[in-house]
């Protein structure tokens, strides 16, 4: 995999070519002090002005404030807040509106998919800028994109192409994750096709799997093949509920991408794999006893942190409180033993 290679699958790159066999989005520069923010490795104050937030404060002067849990001692506490960036938030708030008030967000190349545990819903979807900031402040792909898009590929002696960094805003589609496929193109020729959630078994997909292929390849001999700059790149495609295929990203062929059922071994020039004469190779998880964990787990935090956050189990908090509680209580007592007679 060259650099080159790397350059051309950037989106702003491959969207125009194929505009219209895929969701509508819009691009927009990201400045470099967005940038900078991105990468901040201090505490996670998510920025954007686009939401109405007001710092609270809390006075409790009643007879037991003795008993509320006392976070710290210091006598001033200084708040942090985050960088503000106006312009760009009202260009992202417009390109929002404009693509149905809900996006999914991106950057040249990866979506923040291992962060979603942070999001209330769980979900990429977002409708403001902080929403964006929370995905991508808390993603290791996307600090891959910003500091080492490059690191896997085999010309290191090379000066690194110069990029600009995009925030990409693509319209909102619930799609089901049993009709997301990834092919493999080796010398413009689709060599392998895998289920792109191989997590899980669908039932549809190993019925359909003939129709499935045959859409698949009608959909890039007639759209794709050799209208892309390189003649070995991995494409996402999504097969929806009309049988219709809709192209949903293009990837680096090599090891930088997943290559989820196979095998970079078998998709490379003397694999198995590349030398088959025939149609692409198909593969799915065939059955439950296949279904595997998701890859994006080791990403997550401790569920009781999720679950703190979210304020959804309010036991755990209230425990929580108690243990801040005692520990605070036992504390004061080893001072007090502690202390000169």
């Amino acid at each position: 995999m060259k650099k080159e290679q790397v350059v051309n699958c950037q989106f702003s790159v491959w969207y125009p070519i194929f505009k219209q066999h895929t969701i509508k989005s819009l691009i927009l520069p990201l400045p470099q002090n967005v940038i900078d923010y991105l990468l901040d490795d201090g505490t996670l104050v998510v920025s954007g002005s686009d939401h109405n937030t007001q710092p609270t404060h809390t006075n409790n002067s009643d007879s037991d404030a003795e008993e509320d849990v006392q976070w710290s001692d210091d006598e001033t506490t200084s708040t942090v807040t985050a960088p503000e960036f106006p312009e760009f938030t009202s260009k992202v708030l417009e390109a929002i509106n404009a693509l149905g008030g809900r996006v999914f967000p991106k950057l040249n190349w990866s979506a923040p998919r291992d962060a979603n545990w942070i999001a209330l819903n769980s979900s990429l979807q977002c409708d403001s800028l902080s929403d964006i900031f929370l995905l991508f402040k808390s993603s290791d792909f996307i600090t891959h994109d910003l500091t080492q898009p490059f690191l896997a590929c085999s010309d290191q002696d090379s000066p690194d192409p110069v990029l600009n960094y995009e925030l990409v805003l693509r319209k909102w589609s619930e799609l089901i994750p049993g009709g997301e496929f990834r092919c493999f193109v080796k010398e413009n020729k689709l060599i392998a096709i895998s289920q792109r959630d191989y997590t899980q078994h669908y039932q549809h997909v190993l019925k359909q799997e003939e129709q499935i292929l045959h859409a698949i390849e009608q959909f890039f001999s007639q759209h794709i093949q050799y209208n892309f700059l390189d003649e070995d790149f991995v494409l996402d495609v999504y097969r929806d509920s009309q049988g219709r295929v809709w192209l949903i990203d293009v990837n680096p062929f090599g090891e930088v991408t997943d290559s989820l059922l196979f095998s970079w071994e078998e998709l490379t020039s003397g694999g198995e794999i590349a030398q088959q004469q025939e149609g692409p190779a198909f593969r799915c998880t065939t059955s439950e006893v296949t279904v595997q964990p998701s890859p994006c787990l080791s990403y997550r935090i401790p569920r009781d942190f999720v679950d703190l956050s979210a304020g959804e189990d309010a036991y755990k908090l209230i425990d929580f409180l108690k243990l801040k509680k005692s520990q605070q209580e036992d504390s004061e007592e080893e001072e007090e033993e502690n202390a000169p007679q």
